[in-house]
């Protein structure tokens, strides 16, 4: 088990998690949710086996409407044989286009096991249920050249604000067995204004 300190949230921040799974989703982050019309920030659960709902789309295009933050958590990943780059790309068009600022990396058996930050270009591993931060490969940057000229393309358009001003939405992969995820989406909602 990991000893991981996680970010910091405001504890008077009122968070939606909107998806299939949702009830699971908000305990295994340890969050009270809260209805999306009252909502700071809104986290959209897509599955990477069945999407989102035609539901899920309509609280998107409130959430648009209202203008709250809003990140798609990916989840399902090891049950499914979309992987997290075509997950993300379909939850674009289900709901609106997102960034990817990590994309993952898989061990020899194909599981999701670690990502890289498309910021910094640091290597996350979760192999071992713990989050441990490293220098990447030289073949990985090469690898992610592309996705990570288009992430930076995104936030240099929008704005460093981007997320908090509901500009653009981070697609996060998750994978709960091993934490994969989990703190790379709470610093996304450590960012949210406090409310206090």
């Amino acid at each position: 088990m990991s000893t991981l300190i996680f970010p910091l949230i405001d504890p008077d921040a009122r968070i939606s998690i909107i998806g299939q799974g949702a009830t699971d989703f908000a305990k295994y982050l340890g969050i009270r949710p809260s209805p999306i019309e009252l909502a700071d920030a809104a986290i959209f659960v897509v599955s990477a086996v069945s999407g989102a709902t035609a539901e899920d789309q309509k609280h998107w295009e409130l959430a648009r409407e209202l203008y709250i933050p809003s990140i798609v958590a990916i989840t399902d990943l090891t049950a499914s044989e979309v992987d997290f780059d075509d997950m993300a790309a379909i939850a674009g068009k289900m709901l609106d286009p997102v960034i990817t600022p990590f994309l993952v990396l898989h061990d020899d058996e194909g599981k999701p096991t670690a990502l890289i930050n498309l910021d910094s270009l640091a290597l996350i591993n979760y192999s071992n249920s713990n989050r441990i931060v490293m220098e990447s490969d030289p073949e990985h940057k090469v690898l992610v050249f592309e996705f990570r000229k288009e992430y930076l393309e995104a936030l240099e358009e929008f704005g460093p604000d981007s997320f908090n001003l509901a500009l653009t939405f981070p697609a996060i992969p998750i994978v709960q067995e091993i934490g994969l995820g989990k703190y790379e989406l709470l610093e996304y909602l450590a960012k949210l204004p406090s409310r206090s």
